[in-house]
């Protein structure tokens, strides 16, 4: 009977201790923020795992407040309508019907074209009436009205624009309104909450929600242009049609971006959207209220993503990957070679040519930057003195509409020897930019398109097409025309006829 006793005693008192310890070691892992699932997970894997798993004294994250960030942004975001005059369209005096020819046709009354409208978005910047937008916006526009989100109305003008960014801006005479600050963007992460604030479908001041789904994003626009800058910032906030141009706005209402683009099969959104990040908008607003036009630096190079670069030498596959150099390149000069990845300017890593092209355009021409590259695994570190289009550090002057350019709407320049030997010519100029409203561009005629002759005349300076145009003018013949002949791509001669007096 003792032994009975004696054993029921011990097994209770094991019991107990077995009891306690437990109680003292889910205490441990409390006390220790290591919950009881954690520590059975750990204890019965072979892997190691860096980050833990849910435990019971995990707590949910907090929720963010998205409500100040759509108040500032609201009042700051305004609605853009334009208005492009109408204009009668001209049939090709090559093409005509015979049988009209012979036999006439029932008189008809001639249709009146009507005037074309668009709608966007727009960013107030400053309390006196500078706003930001974007240049697909306005571009060809003959009248900007501008509506507030009081509902005031205002009637803009165009102080520059920079195709090349799609960035354009705007002035109303106001006083007083509500801007956004700049933000920024660089320093923005993957996953980070922003808000989309625009006038879709002329819903006004509209505001959706989403994270950043990536930066430096490249986007296929369909321009073969080396000259586009395009490092976007891709998220899954909700954009459609009237929302370029608006904001795009972090959690403490600040501007981190101007909505361009979105990624659809439909034209309406299909999940993803794309922003310029104001990095790049800031400064190119900035140069446009300056100088009238942007001052574009340049590093000098030709460059692809090291990812897709075809050199099995490479050691590492981000960065910007150097495939050729232009014409005076201050990279070149610097001590740069075919081969090298960029991967770091003034100590901002570059993953990507999007990512190059982004900081670059930061700078003005004359800014010296530190460029780090990784040559065939060796480091290798220059710094770069940057320069403009023209191989200088000149300040790029804005172009006077008057006389010949007042008519044309064009920019032009001369070919170098190089730049005609790989074409395969020995005259020719080059357009290098067109104005709203001009004769060329609304002949049709785009940004690279090599002229090689007007009216029949070669032409191998800006100066011979401008004194073709002078003596047509000033001639005695009624009808005032240009043929123009040249090539967009080689080989695929192009012709055009331009009324200079319609």
């Amino acid at each position: 009977m003792k032994t009975f006793w004696k054993r029921t005693l011990t097994f209770v008192i094991v019991a107990v201790v077995s009891f306690i310890t437990s109680i003292g070691a889910v205490a441990y892992l409390i006390k220790n923020n290591k919950g009881v699932q954690s520590f059975l997970i750990e204890e019965n894997t072979p892997f190691k795992q860096s980050v833990r798993l849910a435990n019971y004294t995990s707590e949910v994250a907090e929720n963010i407040d998205l409500t100040y960030a759509a108040e500032q942004a609201i009042h700051a975001v305004v609605h853009i309508r334009t208005v492009q005059r109408a204009q009668a369209s001209r049939r090709n005096t090559q093409e005509y019907d015979l049988f009209e020819y012979f036999f006439g046709r029932p008189q008809q009354t001639p249709r009146t074209p009507q005037p074309r409208s668009g709608v966007g978005s727009g960013v107030i910047i400053s309390t006196d009436g500078y706003i930001i937008t974007n240049n697909h916006v306005v571009e060809r526009s003959d009248t900007i009205e501008v509506s507030l989100n009081d509902n005031r109305t205002f009637f803009a003008k165009i102080i520059g624009t920079d195709p090349t960014t799609d960035i354009a801006l705007l002035k109303i005479e106001a006083t007083d309104l509500q801007a956004l600050p700049f933000g920024d963007s660089e320093n923005l992460k993957v996953g980070e909450w922003v808000l989309a604030v625009g006038n879709p479908f002329n819903l006004r001041s509209t505001v959706t929600a989403g994270i950043v789904s990536a930066k430096g994003r490249g986007v296929m626009t369909g321009t073969s242009s080396r000259d586009i800058i395009e490092s976007y910032i891709q998220t899954d906030a909700a954009v459609n049609p009237g929302n370029s141009g608006g904001a795009l706005v972090n959690t403490m209402g600040e501007l981190i971006g101007i909505n361009t683009a979105l990624y659809s099969e439909t034209g309406n959104f299909a999940g993803y959207s794309f922003a310029v990040p104001i990095s790049i908008a800031g400064k190119v607003v900035a140069d446009l209220k300056q100088f009238g036009v942007v001052q574009r630096a340049m590093l000098g190079v030709f460059m692809t993503s090291a990812q897709s670069a075809n050199d099995d030498k490479i050691k590492v596959l981000e960065g910007a990957y150097i495939t050729e150099f232009p014409e005076r390149s201050s990279a070149k000069e610097a001590g740069m070679e075919v081969g090298d990845v960029i991967t770091a300017v003034n100590g901002v890593s570059v993953r990507s040519s999007n990512a190059l092209q982004e900081q670059i355009s930061k700078f003005r021409p004359g800014d010296k930057v530190r460029v780090d590259v990784d040559r065939y695994g060796t480091a290798k570190s220059f710094t770069v003195e940057l320069r403009n289009a023209q191989g200088n550090t000149d300040v790029v002057e804005k172009v006077e509409d008057k006389n010949t350019a007042e008519v044309l709407g064009v920019e032009l320049r001369a070919l170098s020897d190089e730049r005609k030997r790989e074409l395969g010519i020995n005259y020719g100029i080059e357009v290098t930019g067109t104005t709203r409203g001009g004769k060329i561009q609304e002949a049709g005629i785009r940004r690279g398109f090599v002229i090689l002759s007007v009216n029949n005349e070669r032409v191998s300076a800006p100066e011979d097409l401008y004194k073709i145009v002078e003596q047509v003018l000033n001639g005695s013949a009624e009808d005032k025309w240009l043929l123009i002949r040249g090539f967009l791509r080689p080989g695929q001669i192009q012709r055009y006829a331009i009324d200079l007096v319609e």
